[in-house]
């Protein structure tokens, strides 16, 4: 089976500015895409150009197995979702949502039962005689999501359409979509420069900067394998700890030395750092640095640290403090006796430990 969108080889030039280089990312029928990275990191005029609403400069682009380089975005079967809502001020929500239908010659009875069934699953049925500047923004982005829904598209696409909604409804909203999805077994790419969202929704996620595909993979994969210092440090909340350090190999084997202040280095010894080039960066995530006894294991190793920092988060408590010259930050348990100033315990589960080149920024292990 062709898979429900295939990219190969995709370039998006503005005059001699490239935007989008050499991107080639497909997904199957039921896959939920995410496209995510910072701010102008190409992600938006990547979703434009597979709507249809930008030409690519290079490369070709299908969905469902037919060509749509050059379609127009009306002929490509998709809806789109925007951050805006895009919804018709002086239309009731009803209206809104079957307008579409309606400019397309569904016949009545059809338009009817679709706006009750979508209706019903984003629970709007009643503001269905509401305009939209009688709605909330949330209620407002379930009607722009509404008129999507009843497109019944091959592709449906997200433009970042909950940057406009407050912390918790964004929660709320994202849950909502994530329902959708499992519900209507549908194929979307969504949007987002949030990798909370990337990390929740997504079945596949597409990791962008500067117009480049940095890594595609599983919610998973990114965050426990990422493939580079910039996945490492921008996938994950807090992020990923990322510390110079030096291999030694002795008569014992390969030792992992790492530099502090006012104490002597901090030695490890990991298996898997036989071979390593002798300046690396060792990279470790902060619910992986916790105290003695929490966790098990062959490869967790303790260490005594100065602790500069401490920020309790309700049923964490955040603990920062210096190695490498670089601040790090371990995620403790809520009753932690830890105090800014004091030399603390720490255990290292060296076996969630990612390694990188620190010229290149790429994953050596």
């Amino acid at each position: 089976m062709a898979p429900i969108l295939e990219i190969n080889n995709l370039y998006k030039n503005y005059g001699a500015t490239e935007v989008l280089k050499d991107i080639n990312v497909s997904i199957d029928k039921g896959e939920f895409l995410v496209l995510v990275g910072p701010s102008g990191c190409g992600k938006s005029t990547l979703l434009n150009c597979i709507a249809g609403l930008e030409p690519i400069s290079g490369g070709t682009l299908r969905i469902d197995g037919h060509d749509m380089t050059h379609v127009s975005p009306k002929d490509r079967d998709i809806a789109m979702v925007f951050q805006s809502y895009a919804l018709y001020p002086t239309m009731s929500v009803a209206k809104n949502i079957t307008f579409g239908m309606k400019v397309r010659g569904v016949d009545p009875e059809t338009q009817k039962s679709k706006l009750a069934e979508v209706a019903r699953q984003l629970q709007i049925e009643p503001f269905l005689n509401r305009r939209p500047g009688q709605l909330s923004g949330g209620q407002r982005q379930r009607v722009a999501m509404g008129r999507a829904l009843v497109r019944d598209p091959k592709l449906f696409l997200f433009d970042e359409p909950l940057s406009n909604l407050d912390a918790k409804l964004r929660v709320e909203m994202r849950t909502e979509i994530k329902t959708l999805h499992h519900k209507l077994g549908a194929s979307m790419v969504y949007v987002t420069h949030d990798q909370i969202e990337a990390m929740t929704l997504a079945t596949k996620i597409v990791v962008m900067k500067g117009g480049i595909i940095q890594q595609i993979g599983s919610p998973s994969e990114i965050y426990n394998r990422p493939a580079n210092l910039f996945v490492a440090d921008f996938m994950g909340s807090p992020a990923m700890n990322l510390i110079p350090a030096k291999t030694q190999t002795g008569s014992g084997g390969t030792m992992i030395e790492i530099q502090r202040p006012d104490l002597e280095p901090i030695r490890l010894t990991d298996p898997r750092a036989r071979g390593l080039p002798e300046d690396i960066i060792l990279g470790l995530r902060p619910e992986d640095i916790s105290e003695p006894g929490f966790r098990v294991g062959e490869l967790v190793q303790e260490a005594p640290c100065k602790v500069e920092i401490v920020e309790p988060a309700g049923a964490d408590t955040y603990v920062q403090t210096r190695l490498g010259g670089k601040p790090l930050t371990a995620r403790l348990h809520s009753e932690t006796e830890a105090a800014p100033g004091t030399v603390h315990n720490l255990a290292f589960d060296l076996a969630k430990v990612s390694y990188f080149e620190p010229e290149s920024g790429k994953r050596i292990n």
